[in-house]
């Protein structure tokens, strides 16, 4: 390792302390709460889906269509993570089967032909669809609200101390 390796190295360090990470979070957040509560919801409705990589990218662009805090909306599409997939996911997909109305459709027989292969495929996939879709916007709903309510009392409280 070379001199300039060394100090590059000590250079990001020093530039990645908690200070500079706190104060960029701090300066990302000074907005009203509604706005920060946007990107929360955003978000968490874009975590929902399972578009595996492009959740965050998504979750970006609507905060920017709807005008919402892209930083927490980035951060909150980790509501699906390697931890929440598999319970998140089969959830959404019985949800999604409840209201459609199908009969669950995990099952596939070796003897089926084609044409139903493809009509299962597109069942499963409008289930979980569907199931994500309405899952998301009931879960963007409640902690959009939280996050309303928190950086409300969080603002009230830190105006009293200044």
């Amino acid at each position: 390792m070379n001199s300039f390796d060394v100090i590059f190295r000590m250079k990001i360090i020093k530039y990645f302390n908690s200070k500079n990470i706190l104060s960029f979070f701090k300066k990302h957040q000074n907005k009203s709460p509604f706005f920060n509560a946007k990107g929360i919801a955003i978000g968490v409705f874009s975590g929902c889906f399972p578009f595996f990589g492009f959740q965050t990218i998504i979750g970006i662009i609507l905060a920017k269509i709807f005008k919402g805090n892209l930083l927490l909306a980035a951060i909150c599409t980790w509501v699906s993570n390697p931890f929440t997939y598999i319970p998140l996911y089969l959830f959404n997909y019985k949800v999604g089967s409840f209201l459609i109305s199908s009969s669950s459709i995990l099952e596939i027989k070796p003897s089926l032909i084609d044409n139903q292969i493809w009509q299962k495929g597109w069942n499963f996939t409008m289930s979980m669809l569907i199931g994500s879709f309405f899952v998301g916007i009931n879960l963007a709903i409640i902690t959009g609200l939280g996050g309303y309510f928190f950086y409300k009392y969080f603002l009230k409280k830190n105006s009293k101390i200044n």
